[in-house]
């Protein structure tokens, strides 16, 4: 089935070799992994995902995704392989595995970390069955075998015709970290991975009116004040939003993230912490009500629409570079939180989880991951220096949630091959 290119559009365009636009997650399992079984797990779970084995193609001068029946690569080394490319079979999505870590590399256009999740729990089920000689529950996995509903292929957001108009409103510049840091000159990709305990994270939120995704966007804004006390300029923080409860498309495998900015005035700073927090739940929720969520989607749906009413790739490349940069100015820092992993039964032999993609243009995005007890963050950083971890760090201390910094990495991602580049 050949699925022609929309929502994927600006994703597609603002990739580069610097900055490609996908999402690796890495898995460290409890042992080392057994390859036949791995292999076995993936081919298996490709069967349930016929979505995602597809080769971009280029038809009549419109890009499409067309069926690909060659297998999905598992390379042997987690540097993994080029996506869109002979190395991984042309597919937009490749695994990998070393020592006992596991690894997924998706094209992000194609699909959020909600549907990659999904992807995992699937693999996670048929790997770990076959490696412990287990018979793991079914409930709530996608199987091989199960009749793929149509809501799972359509693009929710192609075939609403009823979005709301979203007003024309200006937005102001941000504080951008790179700057206020004079961060200029240090361009190392690097991700600070810090874990904390479920039930320790969970009580802080729970005393102090919080969520995950709204605590950590606080406590990064309330870091982030303190270093520029004097700054006059805006900290904005961007907190990722699943936009398919709106759309009434649970079942979506498209990538279907929005945001909800949560500014941190100048007047909540001499509040307690409980108050701030409620603040920011109530931001998160005056921008998550359904139509507020699908205004949204209709602003993302009119920059794909622009995006392909230029007829040549460089005039694309050049509409969506610069709604890039608009985005890169208004937002200090981004946050995403796909919500607890619940990988079921499977989760017991998971030792760490990584969830990794390309940085905010202006600095940070931060992933927050929720898997067998344990929240990781992953601090993902066009540049190198931990001035803005340390000082996170710093507010888990002064607020008493025991940490762990587990470890610092230079940021890789995949490649992903682009027709333009060639």
């Amino acid at each position: 089935m050949e699925q022609k290119l929309f929502s994927e559009i600006r994703s597609l365009y603002v990739s580069d070799k610097k900055k490609p636009v996908d999402i690796r997650i890495r898995i460290r399992m409890r042992d080392l992994i057994d390859p036949e079984a791995l292999h076995h797990a993936v081919e298996t779970t490709m069967k349930r995902y016929p979505y995602f084995c597809v080769e971009l193609q280029k038809k009549d001068g419109e890009y499409v995704f067309a069926e690909n029946d060659r297998p999905v690569v598992i390379a042997d080394s987690l540097h993994g392989v080029e996506l869109n490319s002979e190395d991984s079979n042309y597919h937009m999505i490749a695994f990998s595995w070393e020592d006992n870590w596991i690894g997924l590399d998706v094209f992000h256009g194609i699909t959020d970390g909600t549907g990659a999740y999904e992807i995992i729990r699937t693999l996670l089920y048929y790997y770990c069955s076959e490696r412990y000689s287990v018979t793991l529950k079914e409930d709530g996995i996608r199987l091989a075998g199960d009749e793929i509903p149509v809501e799972e292929w359509e693009d929710p957001v192609v075939k609403r015709t009823d979005l709301p108009t979203p007003p024309r409103s200006e937005i102001s510049n941000s504080l951008n970290l790179i700057t206020a840091a004079g961060l200029e000159n240090d361009t190392k990709h690097t991700v600070y991975s810090v874990a904390i305990a479920e039930s320790e994270f969970m009580r802080f939120n729970i005393e102090n009116d919080g969520s995950p995704g709204t605590m950590v966007s606080l406590l990064l804004s309330r870091a982030i004040a303190k270093l520029f006390p004097d700054t006059k300029d805006i900290i904005r923080i961007c907190l990722c939003v699943n936009q398919r409860k709106a759309l009434h498309a649970p079942l979506a495998h498209h990538s279907l993230v929005g945001g909800a900015m949560l500014e941190y005035k100048e007047k909540m700073q001499s509040w307690p912490i409980e108050k701030q927090a409620t603040a920011y739940r109530g931001m998160v929720f005056a921008q998550t009500t359904e139509e507020a969520v699908l205004m949204g989607v209709a602003s993302g749906k009119g920059i794909n629409g622009m995006i392909l009413s230029k007829k040549s790739d460089s005039e694309r490349l050049g509409a969506a570079a610069y709604i890039n940069s608009f985005a890169g100015r208004v937002i200090t820092a981004t946050v995403s939180y796909v919500g607890k992993a619940n990988y079921k039964e499977a989760e017991q032999y998971i030792r760490d989880f990584r969830v990794w993609t390309s940085s905010a243009s202006n600095g940070i995005t931060v992933e927050v991951s929720a898997v067998n007890g344990r929240f990781t963050l992953d601090f993902i950083q066009t540049f190198s220096s931990p001035v803005f971890v340390n000082a996170f760090l710093k507010e888990l201390e002064d607020n008493e949630i025991v940490y762990d910094l587990q470890d610092v990495n230079e940021l890789e991602l995949a490649n992903i091959r682009l027709p333009w580049a060639e």
